[in-house]
């Protein structure tokens, strides 16, 4: 470009003769023509037409039927470059080179790529996916699902990570959501997620389960899904899960349990707030405020996140729930039970009671057992005490094996039976007072399980001023007779 500048200046201001500056700077005439013409280089200029390929020309429309069939074959499963030179060659006897084909393709990518139309994104609107990352819970490295969910019009955004994508975390992922932005978006935009959508129906209907429904009827949001394979419908909250996944979770973090990991991606969600996005003066934070004003308000009752299934408990009192079994008390041992599986517990229904419940694990092939609710039938089947099962990692209070010594010797074979019944006493009792009572009667001359129930009693009822029967419906059946009290007033008169 420089000489370029110069030999322009030469000619058209200085007058320097044109045969000269052809001399001078070894160019044709042609050449120097073409400088005078133009103010910069044209560079190269193609010309019209396409360039002929002699080789692959007589293939183009084999190729071309290739890339067609291609656009409803799985993504996984489309040729390569290299596959389509492969068949060119074999199947039709090709005999130009590898690269002439990958060129041809590269070339012509462009017409198959597909062109979005931007959309609006009103105030008041969410959108909601599902990702993943890794991530290391207890010193164990997994896969968590990452639920994400965001608002267009403000680009704010809430993250929290699950162990696994199941309607339980999804509801939980909303409520959550929900909460951290201060309002109900009154839409939010999904994809087909099974956890929503039974069935995808002709055009925008959708059969949807009856626990999405719970939601949106308890929150009252209206909800839009996007066409099958069009991701590009929500590509807020696309692009926000590789965001969160490369900022908030590089290196793969470690935290002790997934409560401490969702604190911290709610630090980082927060401090998002402050950021001022390109093209706007206003902060997330404050654009936010406009997002809560179009939302709806939050229900007067809380949300409970939950899967409810029917099962029945077998001859072993356990229940199987989510590919793991559970223990329930043993007189619900064979029948029906109703489990309501949260993100943190599973609770076992019976008989209109709740009966059961136990922390949530998100393992498989696991069982989880109660040790209080096999005391009852222990008690019947005392000589399998120290055979069962569910009391094999039972780590009780010194005290009380130091109570079952003292009553197998004072009672010989039955002191076994009435330490179960000492247990039982847990059914009604918490083991801190359990215990208390436990660490007295090991003192005592003479003690039973009656005289165990009485000590715990006796440490929990508070003063009153007039004797009550509040946890005494044993001594209701009992009458005292008024006591005659005539030859008390004998006495007086006699003092007197």
């Amino acid at each position: 470009m420089q000489v370029w500048t110069e030999i322009r200046r030469k000619v058209l201001v200085e007058k320097v003769p044109k045969r000269q500056i052809c001399r001078d700077y070894n160019i044709s005439f042609h050449t120097l023509s073409k400088m005078l013409e133009n103010v910069e280089p044209p560079g190269y200029q193609q010309r019209p037409g396409e360039r002929p390929r002699p080789k692959l020309g007589p293939f183009l429309g084999v190729i071309e039927e290739i890339l067609r069939l291609d656009e409803t074959a799985p993504k996984k499963q489309r040729h390569t470059a290299k596959r389509v030179f492969e068949r060119r060659r074999d199947e039709h006897g090709y005999l130009g080179s590898e690269s002439h084909v990958r060129r041809y393709l590269a070339e012509n990518d462009h017409r198959h790529a597909e062109v979005f139309v931007p959309l609006s994104q009103p105030p008041g609107e969410a959108q909601f996916d599902f990702g993943e990352a890794v991530v290391e819970i207890a010193g164990v490295r997994m896969k968590a699902a990452l639920a994400v969910m965001s608002l267009p019009y403000s680009d704010a955004f809430f993250v929290s990570a699950y162990p696994r994508e199941c309607t339980e975390t999804f509801q939980a992922a909303h409520d959550d959501s929900f909460e951290f932005f201060g309002g109900v978006p009154t839409r939010v935009v999904y994809d087909n997620t099974s956890v929503a959508v039974k069935k995808v129906l002709e055009g925008p209907n959708r059969e949807l389960t009856t626990e999405f429904l719970r939601l949106e009827s308890h929150f009252l949001f209206t909800h839009r899904f996007c066409s099958v394979a069009r991701g590009n419908e929500k590509g807020h909250v696309e692009s926000l899960v590789g965001y969160h996944r490369s900022n908030f979770l590089v290196p793969v973090p470690s935290f002790a349990s997934f409560k401490e990991l969702n604190a911290y991606l709610t630090r980082r969600c927060e401090e998002e707030l402050d950021r001022t996005l390109r093209g706007h003066s206003e902060t997330k934070r404050e654009r936010l405020e406009t997002d809560r004003a179009a939302m709806l308000g939050f229900p007067r009752t809380a949300f409970e996140s939950r899967k409810v299934v029917y099962a029945k408990a077998n001859s072993l009192s356990l229940v199987r729930f989510d590919r793991n079994d559970y223990s329930v008390p043993t007189t619900y041992a064979h029948q029906s039970v109703t489990v309501i599986g949260g993100p943190e517990t599973v609770k076992f229904i019976a008989q209109g009671h709740l009966v059961a419940t136990h922390p949530r694990s998100w393992d498989k092939a696991q069982t989880f057992y109660e040790p209080v609710y096999y005391l009852a039938l222990l008690e019947s089947k005392p000589g399998a005490f120290d055979a069962a099962r569910p009391l094999e990692e039972w780590q009780l209070p010194a005290c009380f094996w130091s109570l079952r010594r003292r009553l197998e010797v004072d009672m010989g074979p039955s002191g076994t039976r009435e330490f179960i019944k000492v247990l039982r006493l847990l059914e009604r009792h918490s083991m801190r007072d359990l215990r208390s009572a436990v660490e007295r009667a090991v003192v005592m001359l003479s003690v039973n399980a009656d005289v165990v129930d009485l000590l715990v009693r006796a440490k929990n009822e508070t003063p009153v001023e007039l004797f009550s029967l509040d946890g005494h419906g044993h001594l209701r059946s009992v009458h005292v007779e008024s006591p005659d009290i005539s030859r008390y007033r004998t006495l007086t008169a006699v003092n007197s």
